[in-house]
């Protein structure tokens, strides 16, 4: 039996090799979820670059956030990576869940990135 470890870096690898036949140059949307933060950069996978990025971290979300792990926090990092995307050029993306099933704090996000002015 595969360790849990194991388990989420092989449906991450899954994800993201359905994301690389569907791209078409699009930049990817890649999310980390921890048990404290979540974490979120557009990257473009072409030039091997970040081209936005936020997180519950960032210096103008933390302190209007109760805490970094709930859906508020989620949404929130969402809208800012959305308008920091938008102001860089970028408006279509892939969504890269990672190994996170897209519920709760990851459905959030992308809703909020969608609001944002980013189509996915």
């Amino acid at each position: 039996m595969a360790s849990r470890k194991e388990a989420l870096a092989r449906r991450a690898n899954r994800v993201r090799r359905h994301l690389k036949s569907v791209a078409n140059g699009r930049p990817r949307l890649s999310v980390h979820r921890s048990s404290k933060n979540i974490y979120v950069q557009v990257i473009d996978d072409v030039a091997g670059r970040t081209l936005a990025s936020a997180s519950t971290l960032d210096t103008t979300l933390r302190p209007s956030l109760k805490t970094g792990a709930d859906t508020a926090a989620a949404a929130a990092v969402g809208k800012l990576v959305a308008e920091r995307a938008v102001k860089a050029g970028v408006k279509d993306v892939v969504f890269d869940r990672g190994a996170f099933i897209y519920h709760g704090r990851i459905k959030a996000l992308a809703e909020a990135a969608r609001e944002g002015g980013l189509n996915f």
